[in-house]
């Protein structure tokens, strides 16, 4: 099995540019754990929800908030991504990404073509589902 069968190919990117803040609120709307940065469909990095929670003050939103705090947010995303990230290709077979995951200690990998653009991203959780669908048997389960 390739990567390309099982990644997912739509992907919510941001700009060198973009906020904290904005990323924050990506990461909220849209219940996801990894952001690739991108321009003009080339990878650039890529943004982790723990990323953005080891920048943003425990204290934004709160009544003991001062203007450093709230600054946080206004933070760029090329100021807090992982640069230059680990990629493979569509056609990595999935073990080989897997084996990549484990031994670089990461949790996703973002797929690139052989122009170097973005076409989609693979987490551990993909990977985990696949194997539990591969391993799930054909048709419906008789009673015990």
């Amino acid at each position: 099995m390739t990567v390309a069968e099982i990644m997912s190919p739509h992907l919510i990117t941001v700009g060198l540019d973009d906020s904290l803040e904005q990323i924050q609120e990506l990461f909220h709307r849209h219940h996801f754990h990894h952001l690739m940065v991108a321009t003009g469909g080339r990878l650039r990095g890529v943004i982790s929800d723990r990323d953005v929670l080891r920048r943003v003050s425990p204290f934004v939103a709160t009544a003991g908030a001062q203007r450093r705090d709230e600054a946080t947010l206004k933070m760029h995303a090329h100021q807090i991504m992982t640069r230059r990230p680990i990629t493979v290709p569509p056609e990595t077979d999935t073990l080989v990404a897997a084996a990549i995951i484990i031994e670089k200690g990461i949790s996703c990998l973002p797929v690139v073509d052989e122009h170097e653009q973005l076409v989609g991203v693979l987490t551990w959780k993909d990977l985990l589902r696949s194997m539990v669908q591969a391993g799930q048997p054909a048709g419906p389960t008789p009673p015990s």
